[in-house]
């Protein structure tokens, strides 16, 4: 996945292809499509892709992966659903089984947010894609990610949802959204402060919104 952020090809492909997805389910040409809405979705969805195991691996397994890259990681670029993806085995990092929260919170911080996640977001400047915007993409992947691990585990939810509010808490995607209810029973409702504008991909520029958008009605 380092290809994506070493300046050559790969992310514009990336885009083009998520713009053509797009158009065709609009069914129109990829003209149809603005090049901003294809980047901020693809960035969502790289986001996410690479967020979700990271999450899981440091709630169920106290696992934190150090130094980690995005040429540490390996991916089929397949467009529709989520991409086969590969990491080293075993990550690197330190053992934080049995970590309070806030110490698992600061390593993802550090290791995930300002690791592979920050290559990614970086990457994608030359698409003019406002850093609010791309900020909210990663809150929403990744509240999307606690929530997907919450259903798959709900004895874990509680935990997973609570890491998840600790990683929104702080640097840097504090601001990037509001939250309702409780973390500790396992579910809130998430709000994100940005859209995705995935709706202007829709005919018209008239799609529906996600249901955590900061445009949606409450």
């Amino acid at each position: 996945m380092g290809e994506l952020a070493d300046g050559g090809p790969a992310l514009a492909e990336r885009v083009a292809g998520v713009r053509r997805y797009l158009a065709a389910m609009g069914g129109g040409p990829p003209e149809t499509v603005e090049t901003r809405v294809a980047a901020s979705v693809a960035h969502l969805g790289l986001v996410a892709r690479v967020l979700s195991p990271m999450l899981a691996l440091a709630v169920l397994r106290g696992e934190v992966a150090s130094g980690l890259r995005l040429a540490d990681l390996r991916w089929r670029p397949v467009l529709g659903g989520p991409f086969p993806l590969s990491l080293p085995d075993p990550p690197p990092g330190d053992d934080l089984s049995g970590a309070p929260l806030e110490a698992l919170a600061a390593a993802l911080a550090r290791d995930l947010l300002d690791g592979p996640v920050r290559e990614l977001t970086d990457a994608f400047a030359p698409f003019r894609v406002s850093p609010h915007i791309l900020r909210g993409n990663t809150a929403s992947a990744l509240n999307g990610a606690a929530g997907m691990l919450a259903a798959a585990r709900p004895a874990d939810a509680g935990r997973v949802r609570s890491l998840a509010a600790a990683l929104l808490d702080r640097p840097p995607l504090r601001g990037t959204s509001t939250r309702e209810g409780t973390a500790e029973a396992g579910a809130y409702r998430f709000r994100r402060r940005s859209c995705c504008l995935i709706y202007r991909a829709a005919p018209g520029r008239a799609g529906a919104l996600c249901g955590d958008c900061a445009l949606a009605s409450v």
